[in-house]
């Protein structure tokens, strides 16, 4: 199958790719990606968050990191750019952020194993499509490249989405206190501040702008799956958590939208 870029294994998995986020779209609608609040023991084996999380996106650094440098340009200037962004976005989401998940004793098995082996499929494909594509197959990627509008407003929009989600993660890390945690009190609280004023899940909405960015400022259908994938998780998942949240707290402020402020 050569359809995108003539090679006959990367367009077959950039398809393969493609229909798996088309299924991942349909299915989300129906069953919540099983972990966090909406764990369930009925999916089987579950594992604690911190290393659910650092071992679902494992595979993305070091799968791509085989396949950038394997690439005959590997070693050219953009590409080596969009390597460090890469290893920017692992090191908080890959490493940081398992990191740092606050889990209380007696809760410390909330995310299931047929998450961490669906999203194997996703960050492996996810790692060779980019990978290949940023020293291999993207031609346009040279130094001309860094002043082209899609480059410039492609990687504004990745880095402004980082920094909200650092904020928004430290936000929603910060709900319970030390002593709460340490009583294995599973409390819950509204989160408020930064983007929580405007939407129920912040850190999606600023995942989904991060992975458009992304998209934008390599022009790849290798960001073009990311993102789908990301939307295909991500919006359901927004939805079922204000669902979540205004059944829970009656007085859930009303103004507040599932995803994108103001809109939706």
């Amino acid at each position: 199958m050569t359809w995108c870029t003539g090679d006959p294994t990367y367009d077959t998995l950039l398809t393969v790719a493609l229909a798996y986020a088309a299924f991942a779209a349909v299915a989300s609608v129906f069953i919540p990606s099983p972990y966090g609040r909406f764990a369930s023991a009925r999916f089987g084996l579950n594992l604690s968050p911190r290393l659910g999380w650092f071992l679902m996106e494992l595979p993305a650094v070091p799968v791509f990191c085989w396949f950038f440098f394997t690439g005959p340009r590997w070693s050219e200037a953009v590409p080596l750019l969009f390597l460090c962004v890469w290893l920017l976005h692992y090191a908080n989401r890959g490493f940081l952020f398992p990191y740092l998940i606050r889990v209380a004793p007696g809760a410390t098995t909330s995310f299931s194993l047929l998450v961490v082996v669906a999203g194997w499929g996703a960050t492996a494909l996810h790692g060779y499509l980019n990978a290949s594509w940023l020293s291999t197959y993207g031609a346009h990627l040279t130094t001309a490249w860094l002043t082209d509008p899609r480059f410039l407003a492609g990687l504004a929009l990745y880095l402004v989405s980082y920094g909200l989600t650092l904020q928004g993660e430290s936000i929603q890390r910060n709900l319970r206190t030390s002593a709460e945690l340490a009583a294995g009190q599973r409390v819950y609280r509204i989160p408020r501040g930064g983007l929580y004023r405007w939407v129920t899940s912040p850190c999606y909405l600023t995942e989904l702008t991060g992975w458009a960015g992304f998209a934008l400022a390599t022009w790849s259908p290798g960001g073009l799956f990311i993102f789908a994938i990301s939307c295909a998780n991500l919006v359901p998942r927004a939805f079922a958590t204000q669902r979540w949240y205004r059944q829970r707290f009656p007085d859930y402020p009303p103004e507040r939208k599932a995803l994108i402020p103001f809109l939706l």
